[in-house]
């Protein structure tokens, strides 16, 4: 049985490698995302000082394992066998979720859902115990009260609650304030960052704006140290009780000469011209990866080595019976050696540099808090809806009550369109360093406070807050913003949630199911990573070569060369959906003949969503349209809108195929005569064929106005003849005893291939004009 055992706890540590690989892709968003956003140094050096910051965090953590080993459960009253089944679900649980959430590019809680799935875990065993009856030493019957540690759990509740409203509304405010200082045209190295005032730069107050730039950036700096001193280093073994202590009794005084010191440090060397506002963002990456390497280092590996430490008491002092032994050992608090500290930091620093599915998760809340428009990640829904319209009236109310001038003046420190941007930044400096402090300082102060604030949380609101208040959230994106940040949100809390449930039934299959039911879990648990890895791999094989170019339209400053890439993405994007209604209307008739219900409801869910993907790809080239020509914009505006409507009207005859066909063979109606099949059968040959000839015309690298012409024709002449043969079926009704239910569907389908033929010649003729 020992063997068993440590085969699990074998396995809980191999696990716990796998955690720190995808904990560190989740977490990396709390410490790259205002660097990258910004664009303040290349990708791999951001990378490398988070890294340096990682491995130093992990190294100089204590490793105190205090949550994982009494910290939600009484281990006292908990037999070795119980812990053991706590951890490994813990584990399973841990593993899956974290993955499940970086796949789908969502930030989540890893000490949410380590807290919940231990109070899972706990709450599954401490059940099973009281209905069998456990007593205590003294002969006292156990309760959940005595089992349970339930304040930490709460305290973590309260912590999400808290730190999603005042991260969220203090980096609104304190955003706003800052931009009214500095604007969007600040100086920044000696240069102005305005375009309207380059030529006058020259010309500018180098001292205020020197100034300016370096009491914020001495702030800036002080507030991170404090930071680092507070949150990074508190589990530190360099911070003893002394230094503690010294740092208490004279907090104002290291504050304000920090500020003080720093600022003219700062100013001196914003007057050299030097990047000092990028120096600020890089020492705010690096704070916050090492402060989370040292707190955060307990959710991923502090369950295994409890159970290392369980599994070494048992077998020193245990009579065999695991069932019998109590873990009155993990009620002491542990130290991690240095050695498994170091190869924690080892592993979390490879996962850094090589996660791509940290690329995933940071792009996220990058793309969500951007200041330009772009292509949106999430749609729109019904709370968001409801948000931004009260929002605009609040807003609305307010700008008629403030004099003109004031507004006036307001806006001008708005004015995001005469600011310029690092190339491909998503937005500014002073923002990202804003980021960066307040993330800082709410976590401090949590932690000075007691309360369990959330890294990920802080940051990822801090930035909305920071993005809205920046105007950055339009009219147009508002409403797919807000919808982001609440799948974010509602993430988070889908997180506490599942992570409970999943370890309450895997806790108590495995109580119940033994050795067995373990196993099977180890084998689930391997079977969803490694299919998991895959999916994702394969999804990120197959990029969309649509991204690409719509990425470099964005990034491009050549308008002529917009043109040109903007064009090959409506030719791609119109290609793509050519293809999908040629394969779609086949399947659909086929179905309907041959009665497979199945595929007609599967057709239902794939013109959804291809009408969504059209409805993206019409706002990407909307987009694209404003960032062209303004005489070529309007000369070719109305062909491109002929063309995308056009299409459009091709979706909505499949869904006004399919959705009579799906009633009917739902309904278990009489099918078409096998003559009206064969009849339609080259109709519907003849309509795929030309489909799919337009759909490589439109495909080439360079569309050709005799083939589009030819098409157009051809397709005249195939909607006269379904024409024709509508009337011959309308006749037979009037002269034969024919089926109505399934005669009225097939004439619907007749009709609508019509339809789609004459869509399909519009949308020809608007993609010839636009070349």
């Amino acid at each position: 049985m020992n063997t068993i055992f440590l085969g699990i706890v074998i396995f809980l540590i191999v696990l716990a490698v796998f955690d720190l690989v995808v904990g560190v892709s989740n977490d990396a968003v709390n410490f790259l995302n205002s660097a990258i956003g910004a664009k303040v140094a290349k990708y791999k050096t951001i990378v490398l000082i988070a890294a340096i910051g990682v491995f130093a965090g992990a190294a100089m953590s204590n490793g105190m394992m205090d949550v994982a080993r009494h910290g939600i459960m009484t281990p006292e009253y908990f037999s070795f066998y119980d812990v053991m089944c706590v951890f490994l679900a813990v584990m399973v649980t841990d593993v899956v979720l974290l993955d499940i959430f970086n796949t789908l590019g969502m930030p989540t809680s890893t000490t949410v859902s380590m807290v919940f799935e231990l109070l899972g875990g706990a709450f599954a065993i401490a059940i099973i115990k009281i209905m069998n009856g456990s007593t205590d030493a003294d002969g006292a019957t156990l309760t959940l009260g005595d089992l349970l540690n339930t304040e930490k759990a709460l305290s973590v509740i309260l912590g999400i609650f808290l730190s999603v409203a005042i991260a969220f509304v203090l980096g609104t405010l304190v955003q706003w304030v800052a931009r009214m200082i500095f604007s969007f045209t600040y100086r920044v190295n000696g240069t102005t960052t305005s375009i309207e005032n380059i030529q006058n730069s020259r010309s500018h107050n180098l001292f205020t704006s020197s100034l300016k730039i370096g009491i914020f950036a001495g702030i800036a700096v002080t507030s991170i140290i404090w930071f680092l001193l507070i949150n990074g280093l508190k589990n530190s073994t360099l911070m003893t009780s002394e230094v503690k202590e010294m740092i208490n009794e004279n907090t104002w005084l290291i504050l304000g000469c920090g500020a003080g010191v720093f600022s003219l440090i700062m100013t001196g060397l914003s007057a050299l011209k030097l990047p000092v506002l990028k120096f600020v963002v890089l020492l705010g990456t690096f704070a916050l990866a090492m402060a989370f390497a040292g707190n955060d280092l307990v959710n991923f590996v502090g369950v295994p080595l409890t159970g290392l430490d369980a599994y070494n008491d048992y077998v020193a002092n245990g009579t065999g019976d695991a069932s019998a032994f109590t873990m009155k050992s993990l009620m002491e608090t542990a130290h991690t050696p240095t050695l498994f500290l170091v190869l924690a930091g080892v592993v979390m620093v490879l996962s850094l540099v090589f996660s791509k599915k940290a690329k995933n998760v940071v792009k996220t809340s990058v793309d969500l808090s951007r200041q330009d428009e772009g292509d949106e990640m999430f749609g729109s829904s019904g709370a968001a809806r409801i948000l931004v319209r009260n929002a605009q009236k609040m807003a609305n109310g307010i700008s008629n009550i403030t004099p003109k001038r004031w507004a006036k003046w307001i806006d001008s420190r708005f004015n995001a369109d005469a600011a310029i941007l690092a190339d491909g930044a998503s937005f500014d400096l002073i923002r990202a360093a804003l980021n960066l402090v307040l993330a800082g300082l709410l976590v401090a102060f949590g932690t000075s406070m007691k309360l369990p604030l959330s890294t990920t949380y802080v940051t990822f609101m801090v930035a909305m807050g920071t993005s809205l208040a920046d105007r950055a959230w339009s009219r147009e994106s508002a409403v797919f913003r807000i919808t982001g940040v609440l799948s974010v949100i509602g993430g988070w809390f889908i997180t506490a949630g599942a992570a409970f449930i999943i370890c309450y039934l895997m806790s108590t299959c495995m109580y119940l199911g033994s050795f067995v039911a373990m196993g099977i879990a180890i084998v689930l648990a391997i079977t969803l990573l490694v299919r998991s890895n895959l999916k994702y791999s394969k999804m990120k094989g197959n990029k969309n070569e649509m991204d690409i170019v719509f990425g470099q339209l964005c990034k491009s400053h050549d308008k002529a060369e917009r043109w040109q890439l903007l064009k090959s993405h409506i030719n791609m994007g119109n290609a793509a959906q050519l293809k999908f209604v040629s394969e779609c209307f086949q399947s659909i008739t086929d179905a309907f003949f041959q009665e497979e219900y199945r595929q007609l409801r599967h057709a239902t869910h794939r013109i959804e969503t291809a009408r969504k993907q059209l409805k993206r790809q019409r706002r990407r080239e909307i987009i694209g349209l404003r960032k062209i020509e303004p005489i070529v914009a309007v000369e070719k505006n109305t062909w491109y809108f002929l063309a995308n409507n056009s299409v459009e009207q091709m979706l909505y005859c499949l869904k006004r195929v399919n959705d009579p066909c799906r009633e009917h063979i739902g309904n278990n109606f009489s099918p078409v005569t096998k003559e009206q099949n064969y009849a339609f059968l080259p109709f519907q040959k003849q309509v795929v064929e030309i489909i799919q000839k337009a759909e490589i015309t439109i495909g080439s690298s360079q569309v050709n106005e005799y083939k589009i012409q030819g098409l157009r024709q051809e397709a005249e002449m195939l909607q006269k003849r379904l024409s024709d043969y509508r009337k011959q079926v309308i006749d037979s009704m009037q002269k034969q005893n024919v089926n109505i239910e399934s005669t009225t569907v097939f004439l619907n389908i007749i009709q609508e291939s019509e339809q789609m033929l004459s869509g399909l010649r519009h949308m020809l003729r608007g993609m010839a004009n636009m070349e």
